[in-house]
């Protein structure tokens, strides 16, 4: 069977790459990533470095001599520049890594793309930046974007954000990380042929049995006691939640497993750890921890046993562990051994929930094969 071949850029730990392979119809042949931690975990994973940088001429000399058949990257939401009339796409998006990314598909014109952002994309400076991105794919680089139609009158474009938004709380983990996900095919390629892709995409869902039915399915059976919270950070957070309450902001902690909860599920997480576990507190009485002190604080661990959730829980929520590297019935994701934990929740926090890529990715390969 022939595979498609993709390549992976602003890789992380190589999620997206996971997902398309997880079809068994892709397989990676280049990779780039420039986080040394992350990298250190991808070569763990893929037996590949995946060190390089894909803003450099020599990056892009190395992908234009390289025949693949998918870009796949989940780049950041940057700002344009906004100055005056424009020549084209170089001259709107230039500093930004969307820039290099729109240099590539110029320059190697790969059959079809898919990039990954936050949902915030879609608003990010009142609408600017993602309509940039959608002129620069569509009028510049002349790619058809699914779920993206256009006004003839205003040259403005026209879409529905349940088309591009996909949250992974719908593909079988208790997470609600609502994403972007823009997927483009080849006009120049394949033409008219195009004509026959729906409006409407991208899956809604995955309609299988969830992976995990809910939180308490993702939660370990013992954590250790230096998961959980001293009281006086608990009496911190429950003191500036009143305040931020107050005040009619929303911000605070949360506790998403609390008994008033019915099918519990997490806030997304986030790479910057901070206000991400925060927001992720669980509850988890233990009587092997009751009365212990927080290790190093001569502090003792809170009453009423909330902990922070562990890195391999976050691993679950993103299908990384449970799911995307089982083989046999045996679990085949770790990290390398020198890799802290705030590393490796940067690391979750950072990457994709790969079930919502594999959906994706088996819809990309059966166009692909369709249209010939």
């Amino acid at each position: 069977m022939v595979k498609y071949r993709t390549i992976d850029l602003c890789a992380g730990i190589g999620g997206i790459r996971r997902g398309f392979e997880l079809t068994g119809k892709a397989e990676n042949i280049l990779s780039a990533e420039i986080d040394k931690y992350a990298c250190m975990t991808y070569e763990h994973l893929y037996q590949e470095n995946p060190m390089n940088d894909i803003t450099t001429s020599e990056f892009k000399e190395l992908v234009y001599n390289t025949q693949y058949d998918i870009l796949l990257a989940g780049f950041p939401c940057q700002a344009f520049s906004a100055v005056g009339k424009k020549e084209g796409f170089r001259d709107i998006t230039r500093g930004t890594i969307f820039f290099h990314i729109g240099e590539i598909l110029e320059m190697t014109r790969p059959k079809a793309f898919l990039l990954e952002n936050v949902e915030g994309l879609i608003n990010h400076k009142k609408g600017d930046t993602f309509n940039i991105i959608l002129d620069t794919l569509i009028n510049k680089l002349d790619y058809h974007i699914v779920g993206i139609d256009k006004n003839d009158i205003d040259n403005s474009f026209i879409f529905d954000r349940k088309n591009i938004l996909l949250n992974a709380k719908n593909f079988g983990l208790p997470q609600n990380r609502p994403r972007v996900y823009i997927v483009g095919f080849d006009k120049k390629k394949f033409g008219n042929k195009l004509d026959n892709i729906p409006f409407k995409f991208l899956p809604q869902q995955r309609n299988q049995p969830p992976i995990f039915s809910d939180l308490t399915a993702v939660l370990e059976m013992k954590a250790e006691p230096n998961y959980y919270l001293s009281q006086g950070y608990v009496d911190t957070l429950k003191k500036h939640k009143q305040s931020q309450i107050q005040k009619g902001n929303g911000f605070g902690y949360m506790i998403v497993n609390a008994p008033h909860i019915k099918n519990p599920i997490s806030n997304a997480i986030l790479a910057t750890g901070g206000s991400g576990k925060e927001r992720n507190l669980v509850y988890d009485p233990q009587e092997a921890v009751i009365g212990l002190e927080v290790k190093g604080k001569k502090t003792p661990i809170n009453s009423e046993c909330i902990r922070l959730m562990k890195p391999c829980e976050w691993g679950k929520l993103q299908g990384f562990i449970g799911y995307a590297f089982m083989k046999d019935g045996k679990e085949g994701f770790s990290f390398p051994t020198n890799i802290s934990n705030s590393q490796q929740y940067k690391q979750f926090g950072n990457s994709v929930a790969i079930p919502v890529i594999e959906e994706i990715a088996t819809k990309i390969v059966q166009t692909l094969d369709e249209l010939g």
